[in-house]
């Protein structure tokens, strides 16, 4: 993941990525919470949320405004967009975070993987300044242990 420092006059957001159940549940879930570049696209802040989860970003992914029934979202962001494929939605690599995330306390649902299906509520918690040489993203906060991303390996899958 690539890491930067932010620009001057840029402020930083506070993301929290919780992993969730399809149906919008997170009791008892794992979440990390990051700080990011408020210019730095959806598609950073997926990488970014992929790496504190220590999943691998190998499959396609969006963000949507309804968390239970995203395929019912009027709000939407996709990486399929950007790779040329058919979608209703924007992209992901040309939006910014703090045009997505406009207001405190704003959630989408963060799908990765269509395939596994693996869903992450992210909370715009708040806006900070920046810290001195640092360079972002930053995990700031980590809760519960991230479950494997493709389960557990047989003997028969082992090479």
């Amino acid at each position: 993941m690539k890491k930067r420092k932010v620009k001057q006059s840029e402020k930083t957001y506070l993301i929290k990525a919780i992993l969730s159940d399809w149906h919008g549940h997170v009791r008892g879930m794992p979440y990390r919470t990051l700080t990011i570049p408020e210019g730095s696209t959806l598609y950073s802040l997926a990488e970014a949320i992929v790496d504190s989860f220590d999943f691998d970003f190998d499959h396609a992914f969006g963000f949507y405004d309804n968390i239970k029934r995203w395929t019912e979202s009027r709000e939407g962001y996709e990486l399929f967009t950007d790779i040329g494929e058919d979608s209703e939605f924007k992209s992901v690599k040309r939006t910014k975070i703090n045009k997505v995330f406009d207001k405190i306390k704003k959630k989408m649902l963060f799908l990765f993987d269509y395939g596994d299906e693996w869903h992450f509520i992210v909370e715009f918690k708040g806006v900070e300044s920046p810290k001195e040489d640092a360079k972002y993203p930053l995990i700031v906060k980590s809760v519960g242990e991230a479950p494997p991303q493709y389960g557990e390996m047989d003997e028969e899958d082992e090479p």
